[in-house]
Parts: C-alpha cells; sequence; structure tokens
C-alpha cells in the first residue's frame, strides 16, 4: 500500500494544501511566503526521503505565526494518514546532524501518544523571516498531529541559523529510520500492546 496523503486546510488565517509521500526520493516543491522556513522543510523533505508538496497562503501581514503553526498541523495530518496503522515499522528512530559548530539532535516515536520536548537557545529574534520561536511552535504543532512523540533539540551551536538547521535535518535523519519497515516484523506491529 503506498503511504501517502493529501491534506487540505482552510481557516481565516491560512489557506494549506500537504501532499505528502512516506516512500518517496526526497522531492519537494514548498511554498510558505517565508523564505527561511520553506529551507527548512525542503531539508526535512531531503533528509527524510519524503516527498512534499506544502503551499500555504497565510496572513504573513500579521506575522509567521499562523503559517507556520498551521503548516506544522497540516503535516503532521497528512504524516498520521500516510503512516495508517503503522504495521511493520521500526517504529523508533534517533540522529544527529552537525551543521559546522552546531549539532542538532531527535529521536522519535510514532506512538499514537503525541508529546514534544523541545530545547535550543537561540540568540537571534528571527532567521530571515522565521521568528526563532517559531521553531518550536512547528515542531509542537507536527508532532501533536502526527501523533509521534519528539524530542528535538540543539545540543550546542553559535548560528542560529545552523542551530534551526541541525534540527530539522535530525529529525528528517530520525523519521526516515522510524517509518522504515523492519522485514523481521513479517507485518506486526512493533508494541507489546499489539497496536500504536
Amino acid at each position: 500500500m503506498p503511504r501517502t496523503a493529501k491534506i487540505s486546510r482552510k481557516t481565516g488565517e491560512t489557506d494549506i494544501t500537504v501532499t505528502l509521500n512516506i516512500d518517496g526520493e526526497g522531492k519537494s516543491s514548498i511554498d510558505t511566503g517565508i523564505g527561511f522556513f520553506d529551507h527548512m522543510l525542503t531539508a526535512l523533505s531531503k533528509h527524510s526521503g519524503m516527498d512534499l508538496d506544502i503551499t500555504c497562503k497565510g496572513d504573513l501581514y500579521v506575522d509567521g505565526h499562523h503559517s507556520v503553526e498551521d503548516v506544522g498541523i497540516a503535516l503532521g495530518k497528512a504524516f498520521a494518514e500516510a503512516i495508517g496503522d503503522k504495521a511493520g515499522i521500526v517504529r523508533f528512530g534517533n540522529a544527529r546532524c552537525p551543521l559546522d559548530e552546531a549539532l542538532g539532535d531527535a529521536v522519535v516515536d510514532i506512538s499514537g501518544r503525541p508529546f514534544l520536548v523541545f530545547e535550543c537557545d537561540f540568540t537571534a529574534e528571527k532567521i530571515g523571516e522565521l521568528d526563532t520561536q517559531l521553531v518550536e511552535e512547528f515542531f509542537r504543532a507536527f508532532a501533536m498531529n502526527a501523533l509521534i512523540t519528539l524530542h528535538v533539540k540543539c545540543l550546542y551551536g553559535v548560528n542560529d541559523h545552523h542551530k534551526a538547521e541541525a534540527m530539522f535535518k535530525s529529525c528528517a535523519k530520525a523519521l526516515k529510520i522510524a517509518t522504515a519497515i523492519d522485514p523481521s516484523l513479517n507485518g506486526a506491529i512493533a508494541s507489546t500492546k499489539g497496536v500504536l
């Protein structure tokens, strides 16, 4: 079964369409109106191997908050739909990725129990046009709607661009590991409960 999903979400603040293929080639077409956020979502696609098409028309005249959070919500919902009943998946994934002086760390459990632990000390208010505080908001919205447990942090770093990118790449690699099919499970669920 193809692990794909398409989600459309329209509110008074944003109009979003997300198409996701977990078993893709890391190809993406991203347009949120926030350049650095597009860069991070492109990295998420490339390093997870997921194909992502995301368009967002948001109320950027207010600020980027609604667009970033709502993209996280829509992407999370698409992921939850695409992963389906989670039969045969590895379930857990962890990865550390450096970007020059910064080191990102991410641990994922595709558990059906949403939770986020986020740790990063940004020093600037913005990276390009992205408010740095919205990095956490994206990961929270994604984790809650993807129904995953996600611990993501920047262990150290100086440059805020590097810190954010190291975390996005780490999350991508952890997701790639966790969504992979484990042949030894023979299609079973990786849980003592028998369900996730």
